[in-house]
């Protein structure tokens, strides 16, 4: 498995964004979390909020929605939570938000950079949305932050979660982390058991399956996820063989889609190497 580890970090060397190069350091070779915090706030935009393609299929310089959801995602990873910026970023989509408490799928700036086909805004003031509304959400509660915004924000998560039929994994699992963390323990727990009967359907299973598709381990990411109750231990074992054997000849795994230019793809695959090798690792292995 050594050898997993070191074509993977000659890949991000040769590749990946500072970054995701930093985050390896943290996760696998023992770097404190501090030179993450520090790459990432060059993201943080002077509003706030996060932007400048850290989510790579978007090269919109202004901050997204999206951008502040995978900013609160590392700094949870890292255990960096409590850092100045997420109290930023709170103020960011506090202003990002509409009338009925929830943030956008994405702003339309996005439409002034290169950007792929589903970043693209038709509307000059588009409506909330679940996706990453309850990301931000679950996040913010997770870690006990007290910000005006999040009781908004959580209103309208509940307004569209007990009502809402979506197939869609990038629904799904934000509701899922909004679910997680929702203070009325109840009322979340009959939500989740809802999810957990549907989710099955929607699952890839075949494990040589290629394309745009989602199969146990996005699902469950990690034996703490959620989903990971929802698949056999044969399942998930037959699926870690199959992540580990998608890694590339050059170190790094592979995407399924088109980017907006070769730099995007690359930065993309070393954010999927990370998360590759973060999952192996949550397995044991690694």
């Amino acid at each position: 498995m050594t050898s997993v580890l070191d074509r993977a970090r000659d890949f991000l060397l040769r590749n990946a964004r500072l970054l995701e190069r930093r985050l390896f350091e943290h996760h696998f070779e023992g770097a404190s979390a501090e030179p993450v915090v520090r790459a990432l706030a060059a993201y943080q935009g002077r509003d706030g909020g996060f932007g400048s393609a850290l989510e790579p299929d978007k090269r919109d310089p202004l901050s997204q929605p999206v951008d502040v959801q995978i900013a609160f995602e590392i700094l949870d990873a890292i255990e960096a939570f409590d850092h100045p910026m997420v109290t930023r970023a709170c103020d960011w989509l506090a202003g990002a938000a509409t009338a009925d408490g929830g943030v956008p799928f994405a702003l339309p700036s996005a439409n002034s950079a290169p950007h792929a086909p589903w970043w693209a805004v038709e509307s000059a003031q588009p409506p909330a949305d679940i996706n990453p509304t309850a990301a931000l959400v679950g996040l913010l509660r997770k870690h006990g932050v007290d910000h005006p915004w999040v009781a908004r924000g959580e209103a309208f998560c509940w307004s569209v979660v007990e009502g809402s039929q979506t197939d869609k994994f990038h629904d799904l699992m934000p509701m899922i982390g909004f679910l997680e963390h929702a203070p009325d323990r109840a009322r979340a727990e009959a939500a989740l058991a809802g999810l957990a009967a549907r989710i099955p359907g929607l699952v890839e299973l075949d494990v040589d399956a290629v394309g745009y598709v989602k199969k146990p381990l996005d699902w469950a990411p990690s034996p703490a996820s959620f989903c990971h109750k929802l698949f056999s231990a044969e399942v998930l074992g037959h699926h870690l063989a199959g992540l580990e054997a998608r890694q590339a000849e050059d170190g790094g795994w592979p995407i399924s889609w088109e980017t907006v230019g070769p730099g995007p793809q690359l930065e993309y695959r070393g954010v999927m190497t990370v998360a590759a090798l973060r999952t192996l690792k949550a397995y044991g292995a690694l």
